[in-house]
């Protein structure tokens, strides 16, 4: 309320300013039919004013503040895949029945440039989880570490207005805390071994479509990055860091 009052006022003032210098002008030069020509020559400008300051400039702003926030949303993700992600994509791949399948379309050359193809296989039954495959304390473990880490990245603002991301995070945040309220992970239900595979299914698909999004983002802005992300690739048995020749 105070906030329109104060509007209010402004606007009161800058039309009392602008008739206060036209009175003055026609007092002066006395050619009243002259200001008047003057005042419908501004008024006729003022739709394209509007369009150019409100459509034609705030666009352009606004794709350079988005170009802004992406340069850094991905800069956090890159810190996110550096420190947790890559050790997640390991662990959770472990429990993927179609690991094997993943990996070979992964590791094959043209995969990069058919990432909507490949998010595609994901979602048409492109992974397959058993919770049986591999050792859930073990996995239990490896979230635990991460958590904190996981807690300050939720914590930065500019993740807010990356909706798939964060979905992934609160994923990654309900599995942990699922295997960490379990007193023994090696003799479970067959329901809690069915509930597990939903929680893994749907943290691991996630960061699989993020690690590839962020991917394809380093193969075209910094190809210097995409070539140690892929000489570190979480799907390549072979992966090592060293530069063969």
């Amino acid at each position: 309320m105070k906030q329109n009052k104060w509007e209010i006022y402004l606007a009161l003032g800058l039309g009392v300013t602008s008739f206060t210098i036209y009175l003055i002008q026609d007092l002066i030069f006395d050619n009243l039919s002259v200001i008047f020509n003057d005042i419908l020559s501004q008024i006729a400008y003022l739709p394209i004013y509007i369009l150019l300051s409100t459509i034609v400039f705030d666009r352009l702003l606004s794709r350079r503040e988005k170009g802004e926030r992406l340069k850094k949303l991905n800069m956090i993700i890159g810190t996110f895949f550096s420190e947790s992600g890559v050790t997640m994509l390991h662990c959770l791949s472990r429990f993927d029945m179609k690991r094997e399948e993943t990996a070979k379309i992964i590791l094959s050359k043209d995969w990069i440039n058919k990432p909507e193809m490949m998010r595609r296989w994901l979602g048409q039954n492109g992974i397959k989880i058993n919770s049986r495959a591999d050792g859930l304390e073990e996995l239990k473990m490896t979230l635990l570490g991460k958590r904190e880490f996981l807690l300050r990245m939720l914590e930065n603002p500019n993740l807010l207005e990356h909706e798939s991301f964060t979905e992934l995070l609160w994923a990654v945040f309900h599995l942990t805390e699922e295997l960490a309220s379990r007193a023994d992970l090696n003799h479970l239900s067959e329901a809690d071994y069915h509930h597990f595979s939903g929680d893994i299914e749907r943290a691991y698909s996630l960061l699989m479509v993020e690690w590839l999004t962020y991917m394809v983002h380093l193969k075209e802005d910094y190809p210097y990055l995409f070539s140690f992300s892929s000489r570190t690739n979480p799907f390549d048995p072979e992966a090592r860091v060293e530069i063969s020749d």
